[in-house]
């Protein structure tokens, strides 16, 4: 401590100016502070090291200098000149890393949209296959039924009478081969030919059906159209039996209130007494078995039709004319006809139950 007293006082009081202004001297600029801060944080920067080394690197060689100078002349013009110039090169290093970094998002971002749009344009093309694919499948499997309907009512044309009308495709059962007389129990051979129209009716998608029994005019009203009720309520209940939904089909006793013979003649009662099956809907003819463009029937010893003909059944034979379309008898005494005509008229030999 004496000793430095002792050098102070050899130190000439002219000196002592010269001595502070070295001290204050030793301060860096402000533009070096800035200088030094503004690398500081660029260097920091994980984003800037990776995207703008190269302009980070001009950044520090620049503020090396200007260190230098400041070490070597202190706070000069040149000293500020370099450290704001390596400020500004660290700054921009960032500005440069920052728009690399935003290319780069948008080149990503442009590439993941382009992505999700080649996969949802490959999406919607499956999608459209899919869809028809569905559609080819469901139009086969449309045509399959509709060719299965067609091939079960064809199959029932062969033991039932069928026929195209206004109020749908109508299948006529004769009341003598289905019920004993004056009964409404299924005789064991009906239950055959029910089978058969059970399995035509199971095809016939998106139909309903009426069952309508009929008789002829022998006995008071009352008692027929018991009688019909009763038999067509039989046959219902045995075609749900056998796989006819049940909400698609319903019964009703018609009696002897729409005849389509004359119940004058033992022939036009018989044909008289029928159950008549109707497949509403199907106006279109889609199933409609062959050979029935228009009327046909096949009630058991009657006739109808355009035109002439002869019948003839198990024990029986007869000739005659219809009204329109055509028929045969398939029971044992009983004849049928086809021919044309207005009104009509036969002779024959048959036997014929009553009601």
């Amino acid at each position: 401590m004496n000793s430095l007293r002792n050098y102070l006082k050899l130190i000439p009081l002219t000196a002592l100016p010269l001595l502070a202004l070295g001290c204050a001297s030793t301060q860096p600029p402000r533009e070096l502070i800035d200088a030094r801060a503004a690398y500081a944080r660029a260097a920091a920067d994980q984003q800037v090291n990776s995207l703008a080394p190269t302009q980070l690197h001009v950044a520090k060689t620049t503020l090396d200098t200007a260190e230098r100078h400041f070490r070597e002349d202190g706070d000069e013009p040149e000293t500020r000149d370099l450290a704001y110039i390596a400020e500004r090169r660290a700054r921009y290093a960032e500005v440069q890393a920052a728009l690399l970094n935003a290319q780069k998002q948008k080149v990503e971002a442009t590439a993941e949209a382009q992505r999700r749009l080649v996969a949802g344009a490959q999406q919607s093309q499956a999608d459209l296959q899919k869809t028809k694919s569905q559609l080819d499948q469901e139009k086969a499997r449309r045509q399959q039924a509709e060719l299965r309907a067609k091939e079960a009512m064809d199959s029932l044309a062969r033991i039932a009478a069928i026929k195209q009308e206004d109020r749908g495709m109508v299948i006529t059962l004769s009341g003598s081969v289905l019920f004993a007389t004056g009964k409404w129990t299924l005789l064991p051979s009906a239950q055959t030919r029910l089978e058969e129209v059970a399995k035509a009716l199971k095809e016939q998608e998106g139909h309903r059906f009426t069952v309508e029994g009929h008789t002829d005019s022998v006995g008071n009203d009352a008692a027929n159209q018991t009688l019909a009720q009763k038999r067509a309520d039989a046959v219902r209940e045995f075609l749900v039996s056998r796989g006819v939904p049940a909400d698609q089909i319903r019964s009703t006793g018609v009696g002897e209130a729409r005849p389509i013979a004359d119940n004058a003649s033992a022939e036009g009662r018989a044909n008289n007494r029928r159950v008549e099956i109707i497949v509403e809907g199907g106006g279109s003819g889609a199933n409609r078995p062959a050979g029935t463009t228009g009327g046909s029937g096949m009630s058991p010893g009657s006739s109808s039709g355009m035109g002439t003909g002869s019948g003839s059944g198990a024990t029986g034979t007869g000739t005659g004319s219809g009204a329109q379309g055509s028929g045969s008898g398939q029971t044992p005494g009983q004849g049928s006809g086809r021919g044309t005509g207005t009104t009509g008229s036969g002779t024959g030999t048959t036997t014929q139950p009553t009601r």
